[in-house]
């Protein structure tokens, strides 16, 4: 993974521009939203310690939520698991990243977005930088600001449903999720489309008949 610097922020900045980063965590989960994350760093001052969400501890990662909310402009975005199974996690990832960027206070100008696909419908051009989040500081705060959110609602949810083990697994397959998937079953924030949670579903309607 390459260190992480400016060189794709600095071109942008030293035309003027508002520059966003970009990035979705909760594609690969069963369960829960898909969230995404749009941040405008400070160009003369922005948080220490950013990098790839995947390689900090929940603690630090909060830490460094609490930074860039601090020093830098965030938005929010998310799509439900209805939203999810209505119109694919592909589509339901773009558009929690439109509504990310529509939350922000101010509209960007620009957008380093993570990944190879630019979403559909987007307010300004942007750029794809593939494993950004571990190149991009912008892309890398919004990595860290989504997986922070969408953690918190997953422990919410966790309290509701206890069992799954929410509060630990963020909703992604695990031994103890799929254990008790098999035991508790099939739940409200389960998305319907994803194939293990079809099977399990099939499967009752098949004993029911």
């Amino acid at each position: 993974m390459l260190p992480l610097n400016t060189s794709f922020e600095s071109p942008l900045w030293r035309k003027g521009l508002r520059v966003a980063g970009v990035d979705e965590v909760g594609r690969g989960p069963l369960a829960g939203p898909v969230v995404a994350a749009a941040v405008v760093l400070n160009p003369d001052a922005f948080p220490d310690g950013l990098r790839d969400s995947k390689t900090l501890s929940a603690k630090r990662r909060k830490a460094i939520t609490l930074l860039i909310r601090q020093q830098a402009a965030v938005g929010i975005g998310a799509a439900t698991v209805e939203e999810i199974d209505e119109i694919n996690i592909l589509q339901a990832t773009y558009l929690a990243m439109r509504r990310a960027v529509a939350d922000l206070p101010h509209p960007p100008d620009h957008l380093l977005i993570d990944g190879n696909r630019l979403p559909p419908y987007l307010p300004c051009p942007a750029t794809t930088i593939v494993r950004g989040d571990g190149k991009s500081p912008s892309i890398a705060a919004a990595s860290i600001v989504a997986k922070t959110w969408r953690d918190d609602v997953m422990k919410k949810i966790a309290t509701q449903f206890p069992g799954y083990g929410w509060e630990t697994n963020a909703g992604y397959p695990t031994k103890c999720h799929k254990s008790a998937l098999q035991n508790l079953g099939v739940t409200p924030h389960h998305r319907r489309s994803f194939k293990p949670i079809h099977n399990i579903l099939y499967q009752d309607e098949i004993g029911s008949d």
